[in-house]
C-alpha cells in the first residue's frame, strides 16, 4: 500500500510539471535583467474590488459591489480600475420558453474614494447588458472589450460576440468586424491590444473558446475561415494578455492535464512556461496581468489564490492565501 501511495504522488508530480506544449522556461538572456516586484495589484475577493502592494501587503477593499467578475484594467495615471459586473435575466415566455442567462456590463472604480472612506461609489460605463472585461490602452484612450451584441434581446437563441472599443468616458463605441452582422457560430473574444495595435485574442468556435490568435489591425477583416484556422491551430490557449513592451502574449492552457501559465512570442511560435499550479488546482482562465516593467506576471489560481511570479518562472509566490480571489491586474505606473 505504501508503495502505491508513492507511485501515485509521482504520477501527481509528475503531471504537475509536465507541459503540452513541450516548453522550456524562458533563458534568462531573453529576459533581461528582472527586479524586484512593485506597484499595485487589484483583484476581487467575494464579488468585490480589492488591491494590494505587489509585496502582498496593504489590503484593502476599494468598491464594494459584490457582484465583480472577470477581467480588471487599471487606466495608466492609476486613478481608476476598469471592471465588469454581472447579473442574471429570468425570462418566462408563452408556453414555457425562455430561461435564465448572465448579463454583463462595464464599470469603473475609483480607489481614492476609497482612500476618503467611501467604498460604494462607482461609474457605469456600459448599459448594452453584454459587455465585459475591458482593458485599459497604454495610451488611457480606449478600453477594449467584447460583448454580446444578442444579450439585450428577451428572444433571442444564440449569441453574437464582437471585440469592440470605446473611449475612457464610454463613448465612441466601434465594433471591429464591419460584417458582425453576419457572423453566426465563429467569433473571437477576449481581446488584449498592445501600444502598435495588434489584437490577442480566442476563437470562439462550437460553442465554446478554441484558442489564440493574433491579429495586426491590417487583418482584422479577414474572412472567418481564416479566423476559424489560426485559432484552432492553438488548441488549449485562452485569456491572452499582451505585455506592456510589446514583446509577449501571456495566456493560459485550459486542458485538464497542463493548466498552466505559458509566455509566447507575438507570433505564438515559441513558448515558454511560466508556472505550473500546485496540484489539485489550475490557473485560472481569466487573463494575467503583467507588471509595468514586463518582467512580472499576476494571476490566480481556481483555489481562490492570488500569485505573482517573474517571466523565467521564478519567483513564484502567494500573495493571498486559498480563498475567494481572483482576477489580479498589475497597475500600469
Amino acid at each position: 500500500m505504501k508503495l502505491k501511495a508513492l507511485l501515485i504522488a509521482c504520477f501527481f508530480i509528475l503531471a504537475a510539471s509536465f507541459s503540452v506544449f513541450g516548453a522550456d522556461k524562458l533563458p534568462a538572456d531573453k529576459a533581461g535583467q528582472i527586479g524586484t516586484p512593485t506597484g499595485k495589484v487589484a483583484f476581487i475577493r467575494d464579488g468585490n474590488i480589492w488591491t494590494m502592494n505587489a509585496n502582498g501587503n496593504d489590503q484593502q477593499v476599494v468598491t464594494e459591489v459584490t457582484n465583480a467578475e472577470g477581467r480588471l484594467s487599471w487606466s495608466p495615471d492609476g486613478s481608476r480600475i476598469a471592471f465588469t459586473r454581472s447579473g442574471m435575466a429570468d425570462v418566462k415566455g408563452p408556453a414555457m420558453l425562455g430561461g435564465k442567462h448572465k448579463v454583463y456590463d462595464i464599470f469603473l472604480a475609483y480607489p481614492d474614494s476609497a482612500m476618503n472612506g467611501n467604498r460604494m461609489w462607482w461609474y457605469r460605463l456600459t448599459d448594452d447588458l453584454g459587455s465585459r472585461d475591458p482593458e485599459w490602452s497604454l495610451d488611457g484612450q480606449t478600453i477594449v472589450f467584447w460583448k454580446d451584441l444578442n444579450a439585450n434581446f428577451v428572444n433571442t437563441a444564440t449569441p453574437n460576440y464582437q471585440i469592440c472599443t470605446m473611449g475612457a468616458d464610454g463613448g465612441s463605441f466601434e465594433i471591429l468586424r464591419k460584417d458582425w452582422q453576419f457572423m453566426e457560430k465563429d467569433f473571437m473574444v477576449n481581446p488584449s491590444m498592445n501600444a502598435a495595435g495588434d489584437l490577442a485574442c480566442v476563437l470562439f468556435s462550437e460553442m465554446r473558446p478554441q484558442g489564440v490568435l493574433v491579429l495586426p489591425p491590417e487583418k482584422f477583416m479577414i474572412s472567418t475561415d481564416s479566423i476559424k484556422l489560426m485559432g484552432m491551430r492553438n488548441q488549449g490557449m485562452v485569456a491572452p494578455a499582451w505585455s506592456p513592451d510589446g514583446k509577449w502574449v501571456a495566456f493560459t492552457n485550459n486542458k485538464m492535464d497542463d493548466a498552466s501559465l505559458y509566455l509566447a512570442t507575438p507570433d505564438l511560435k515559441q513558448k515558454y512556461l511560466v508556472f505550473s499550479p500546485p496540484v489539485s488546482t489550475y490557473v485560472s482562465t481569466v487573463a494575467p496581468s503583467f507588471s509595468p516593467d514586463s518582467k512580472w506576471l499576476t494571476f490566480a489560481t481556481t483555489d481562490g489564490s492570488v500569485w505573482i511570479c517573474d517571466i523565467t518562472g521564478n519567483g513564484a509566490r502567494r500573495l493571498t492565501p486559498p480563498g475567494l480571489d481572483k482576477s489580479p491586474a498589475w497597475s500600469k505606473k
